[in-house]
């Protein structure tokens, strides 16, 4: 068994980051941007006024000046003229600053009485005016490797971009094996369960940015597995679900082999999940997880979902932990890695973590219930409530 760290570094041997392609802006949202982008206008393309008021020139005139209306400038619509000397245009929130006015007094410190407005004794010390480029220029760029956020978006639609360069999805061949499973709808049999983990991690793999293929259930004989395995061609990760192991009837690492799999481990010190083997297997990285429902999940967290950021260029970097303190005293750990599912409550601090009592790996009702995965590293000593430990956030 080799430890995870070194499980880690690798499946990210197995992987690179995929080719560009470009998208339309808006089906761009949560896709990695590939390549720096720059803007090609400045935002705002002119000076603005940030107000509804009058738009003036004299920044230093004080209560009770006097100015005449000339005009009106809106949003879309700029005023034609000049602002003079005790001129004054009427000018909304957005609209160009007319040439010569250096100030926009707010609607509020003003009266009007026809063409005529007197500025009053509260008056608002800025500008009110918005500078050409004060959010960005032309050429500013934002750069690459980003999954981009809906404020994202509408940035690089400000510097009037309506194509992205993003990395290409990967695709994810997800592969379940086992006589013992029906799919959800169907009528199992007395010995039969229902298939669920590739619901999970087809979830998991698609909201981190993957295409997934939901292939067939390979029957426990070599030359259905061999069958199911040829359809994942073209995939970019196979993942198969349970026969990793070492039983009589487990048979992906023996079929995969003579498929021409490059393996790269088989076995980690780990907690649920020893049974995690790794490879290459034509043109694909492939994964082959344990059966049992919240081993998959997690080994799905563990090295699915890192190998599917470093396709995507976001790095190659395991899943980031987070800092909490017992709720309660937990004894020594063993010789691997444990990632026991737990519950989070709020603290002064940092969060409590509470390890649930059941940790069988078969538990889906308990990692239903977990907002988190406690890490105990292998051999680490009994830890007395209130220490600080790691977490893995679910």
């Amino acid at each position: 068994m080799i430890p995870v760290e070194e499980a880690l570094e690798r499946v990210f041997a197995l992987v690179r980051p995929l080719e560009a392609e470009r998208v339309a802006l808006a089906e761009a949202a949560g896709r990695v941007l590939a390549e720096d982008v720059a803007a090609r206008r400045d935002q705002p393309p002119f000076a603005a006024s940030a107000m509804d008021g009058y738009a003036i020139r004299g920044r230093a005139a004080g209560p009770g000046a006097r100015f005449r209306v000339i005009g009106e400038a809106g949003a879309g619509h700029s005023f034609p003229g000049r602002v003079g000397e005790g001129e004054a245009v009427r000018i909304f929130t957005g609209a160009p600053v007319p040439e010569g006015a250096d100030r926009v007094v707010i609607q509020e410190d003003v009266t009007r009485e026809g063409d005529i407005v007197t500025l009053g004794d509260r008056l608002d010390s800025g500008t009110n005016i918005r500078p050409r480029g004060g959010d960005f220029s032309a050429g500013d760029r934002v750069t690459a490797p980003r999954r981009l956020r809906p404020a994202d978006l509408a940035l690089l639609a400000a510097m009037n971009l309506a194509e992205l360069p993003v990395t290409r999805r990967p695709v994810v061949a997800l592969i379940a094996t086992g006589d013992e499973l029906v799919m959800p709808g169907e009528d199992p049999g007395p010995d039969q369960i229902i298939a669920s983990n590739t619901f999970a991690l087809k979830a998991m793999a698609e909201a981190e940015g993957a295409e997934v293929r939901l292939l067939p259930i390979a029957r426990d004989t070599e030359a259905e597995l061999r069958l199911v395995l040829g359809l994942a061609e073209g995939a970019d990760l196979v993942v198969t679900i349970g026969g990793a192991s070492v039983g009589d009837h487990d048979l992906v690492g023996k079929v995969a082999s003579e498929m021409g799999l490059d393996r790269a481990f088989y076995k980690i010190a780990m907690r649920p999940g020893k049974p995690l083997m790794a490879g290459r297997l034509g043109g694909a990285a492939m994964l082959g997880l344990p059966g049992n429902p919240v081993s998959s999940i997690v080994c799905g967290h563990l090295f699915m979902l890192p190998m599917l950021r470093a396709m995507l260029g976001l790095g190659a970097a395991p899943a980031e932990t987070r800092r909490a303190v017992l709720a309660e005293d937990v004894p020594a750990n063993g010789p691997r890695t444990h990632y026991m599912r737990a519950r989070l409550s709020p603290g002064p601090g940092l969060p409590a973590i509470a390890p649930f009592g059941r940790q069988d790996s078969s538990l889906l009702g308990i990692l239903t219930e977990a907002d988190a995965l406690l890490v105990r590293p292998l051999g680490d000593g009994p830890r007395a409530a209130g220490a600080e430990v790691e977490y893995l956030p679910l």
